[in-house]
């Protein structure tokens, strides 16, 4: 067979990730704090984008100074798809990829001003002007913890010496008020005795807040039992044995105390109220509230409402009156180059946002639609929800729905849920019915122990024969498996714990 050289043509369809649907995939797992992350980075790099102005009103009147030929953002959302039997009303955001002007932020108007609102409120002793109001320069710094134990220091010790070994050990605490690292090391590091050391560290121990400077749980303990004067031989005993209150073994800790059912119980419960992370007071991190990326409310006829939380989407605009007057006085190739990878980056962020934003409504109505019996009447009623049937449902990859699900959240009359929460595996039904949720099951078997008594405590035989009474066909196995992770102990540890709370 003789070998030759020749020339083909060939025509062929190939994915390739290019970096522009790299960048769509990325936000559209981001969490809407992450995504506004994104967004201000990418608003400090491209000079070619701004930010959008807030607000309906603005957007209104950007409309209207803009002309009629302008595109709204109204118009990019009238397109967006809704699930079958779900009502949605999409927001206005400020998410236009062909808006060709830039222009200046639109004050509100009066009428549109909140209550008790104030023209002059961001002006300083200079005068009214145009800066904004910092309201962080008249709030005062958060007192940390160890700020508040060098001030007890201060007042405590005078021994110059030992003041700097209370100092050595205050930088040692952690957030949560444990002295962490071995005082040989520090009494090492010091050049001091471990004696001196311990000496120092019991002065340090009646500090505020209780508790603080103890080096494990029954220490931290202690130290708050002793500044109530609790500290007694009987729960000196209970203390010395917290693993036995873990397990829930009353019997051997009455033993080891010397003491009655009521005298325990009131031991136990003295102890529930002490503080097991003393630290946590100062200088914790603060607490970032969940905000929902989509809402659900009632609508007329049992229909449900869908929209997307405005507040959770950048407004983000491309500067094209820039764009034509920095290209007007370009001159050299790199710097058309430039501005031209500017704005195809631009144009493209927009439009993955706006993107972005339709496939978390379309989702959403999806699982609104599914979901309906829970929305309306309870967990009990959660039905078996997983990737596959939205994606059907949709016209979407699993991969995809899978993305928008993560870090995102549902507002509805029930609560504040993450979208991942609807997805529950299925449990098949007793008698050939329609199968159960999960998650539903879960609520079942909770709701059985919350409601059993001192006498009648259900074991996990007895909580399977009644959810298969109830239609639920599950093992033994799955139910001690679900018990397990709600943290609900075996009937015999609450039927000891029952018979200790109920007076004889």
């Amino acid at each position: 067979m003789a070998l030759t050289q020749r020339l083909q043509l060939r025509q062929s369809q190939a994915l390739v990730m290019t970096p522009q649907l790299m960048q769509a995939i990325k936000l559209l797992q981001l969490s809407n704090l992450d995504l506004a992350s994104y967004v201000d980075a990418e608003l400090e790099r491209n000079p070619l984008l701004d930010r959008g102005p807030e607000g309906e009103a603005a957007t209104e009147e950007r409309a209207a100074s803009q002309g009629p030929g302008a595109t709204t953002a109204t118009d990019a959302w009238g397109g967006a798809d809704a699930g079958a039997g779900v009502n949605d009303r999409t927001p206005r955001t400020a998410l236009d990829d062909s808006t060709a002007d830039d222009s200046e932020p639109v004050r509100p108007r009066a009428a549109e001003l909140p209550a008790g609102y104030s023209q002059w409120a961001g002006v300083g002793s200079g005068g009214r002007g145009d800066g904004d109001y910092n309201l962080e320069a008249f709030v005062a710094a958060e007192a940390t913890l160890a700020d508040w134990l060098r001030e007890q220091l201060t007042l405590a010790i005078a021994d110059p010496a030992r003041r700097m070994i209370g100092q050595y050990l205050i930088d040692l605490v952690d957030d949560t008020g444990y002295l962490t690292g071995e005082l040989d090391a520090v009494a090492n590091k010091l050049g001091t005795s471990v004696g001196e050391i311990e000496a120092v560290l019991g002065i340090l121990q009646t500090f505020d807040p209780p508790g603080v400077f103890a080096r494990g749980l029954a220490e931290c303990l202690a130290i708050q039992l002793k500044e109530q004067d609790r500290f007694d031989p009987a729960m000196q005993a209970l203390i010395a044995h917290l693993d036995l209150v873990a397990r829930r073994d009353l019997a051997a800790l009455k033993k080891i105390c010397g003491v009655g059912d009521e005298d325990l119980a009131d031991m136990i419960a003295e102890i529930r109220k002490l503080k097991p992370k003393p630290g946590l007071a100062f200088g914790a991190a603060p607490v970032q509230p969940i905000v929902p990326d989509v809402f659900v409310r009632p609508a007329p006829h049992g229909a449900w409402l869908v929209e997307l939380n405005s507040d959770t989407l950048p407004k983000v605009l491309v500067n094209q009156s820039y764009y034509a007057e920095v290209s007007a006085t370009a001159r050299r190739e790199a710097e058309k180059s430039y501005l031209a990878e500017c704005l195809q980056s631009a144009t493209w962020l927009v439009r993955a946002l706006d993107q972005r934003a339709r496939t978390i409504l379309k989702v959403a109505n999806e699982i609104v639609r599914q979901q309906d019996a829970f929305l309306a009447r309870g967990v009990e009623h959660l039905r078996p929800l997983n990737l596959k049937t939205v994606a059907e449902a949709i016209g979407m990859h699993e991969s995809t729905v899978s993305r928008v699900t993560a870090n995102k959240y549902m507002a509805t009359s029930r609560g504040i849920f993450e979208l991942k929460y609807f997805f529950t595996s299925a449990i098949a039904a007793a008698h050939g019915g329609e199968a159960h949720s999960a998650e539903a099951v879960r609520h079942r078997i909770r709701h059985l122990i919350d409601a059993e008594s001192a006498d009648d405590v259900l074991s996990d035989d007895t909580i399977v024969e009644r959810l298969r009474d109830a239609g639920v066909d599950i093992a033994r196995r799955t139910v001690a498996k679900y018990r397990e992770a709600m943290r609900i102990p075996s009937s015999v540890q609450r039927r000891r714990e029952k018979q200790v709370a109920v007076p004889s």
